[in-house]
């Protein structure tokens, strides 16, 4: 792959979660919570089940001991049609090609198998880009690449249909996070493996005086009465289904065999031409 015209360096990013330490992987530990939970919700039983994670470790048994898990590299080591249930945990915020990988997903799956996608969401670290940025613009008078972009909830359950997926449903749950302070959050950061790889990002170390004010900004900010720094964490989860011809179809427009006014027993206003 030409990194040059990427924007994630997927060779940075296996680095640094080979450094990743097993005991800051929460994050990871909280999307297989959740995969879990939602799966018992759902009256079916998954018996080919699939998961794309950077983390093994963390899914290990999970899914029972025949789940197929593989690494989320650029083109996924999965079998089309193998799979009733294909989990996407974690990694689609550092691919450069997100609907690709949804794609894979779908062609993997069965007719009418599930796709549960989670990832990281706009409001992931909010506080730190703020800060950030704000600190840079003082004493650099600009701003350089250091926190990856990542989708918001409407635009990544869009990808969905993109991708080719049925009864697309997107929601999120934002987590947070309390830390000491801003040095606190990048050394966690650093050892969860999710630390800075754009491909544009600086290759030069910047000046400490700039995260020194970016770490007073943080407090004043986003600290509490405790002296602690919250920091938000977005797991959005993409829920959407391998098409097939016995699920629910939507109604065609203008088929309704009665009015919304009437069922909400209020007063229809026809709107002015």
């Amino acid at each position: 792959m030409d990194h040059r015209n990427t924007l994630i360096d997927t060779n940075l990013l296996a680095i640094r979660r080979d450094r990743a330490k097993p005991e800051a992987l929460f994050l990871q530990e909280l999307a297989a919570d959740e995969v879990q939970d939602r799966l018992n919700t759902v009256n079916r039983s998954f018996k080919r089940p699939a998961i794309v994670t950077p983390f093994a470790s963390v899914w290990q048994g999970r899914l029972g001991p025949d789940a197929t898990i593989v690494a989320d590299a650029d083109t996924l080591d999965l079998k089309a049609g193998a799979h009733d249930l294909v989990v996407h945990s974690l990694g689609l915020h550092w691919s450069n090609d997100t609907v690709g990988q949804l794609i894979q997903c779908r062609r993997a799956l069965n007719p009418d198998g599930l796709l549960l996608a989670l990832t990281l969401g706009g409001q992931t670290l909010h506080e730190l880009r703020t800060a950030l940025a704000e600190a840079e613009i003082a004493e650099a008078g600009g701003l350089s690449p250091r926190v990856a972009p990542m989708g918001e909830i409407r635009d990544l359950g869009a990808l969905l249909q993109r991708a080719g997926l049925a009864l697309p449903v997107a929601d999120s749950a934002p987590i947070e996070v309390l830390y000491d302070d801003m040095w606190h959050l990048m050394r966690d950061l650093r050892a969860m493996g999710e630390t800075n790889m754009l491909t544009g990002r600086l290759r030069k170390f910047s000046r400490r005086r700039l995260f020194k004010r970016a770490a007073e900004i943080y407090r004043n900010a986003f600290g509490n009465e405790n002296g602690k720094v919250r920091a938000t964490f977005e797991i959005v989860v993409l829920t959407g289904w391998s098409p097939d011809a016995g699920q629910q179809q939507p109604l065609r427009p203008g088929s309704a065999q009665a009015r919304l006014a009437e069922a909400l027993d209020s007063t229809e206003i026809p709107l002015s031409d």
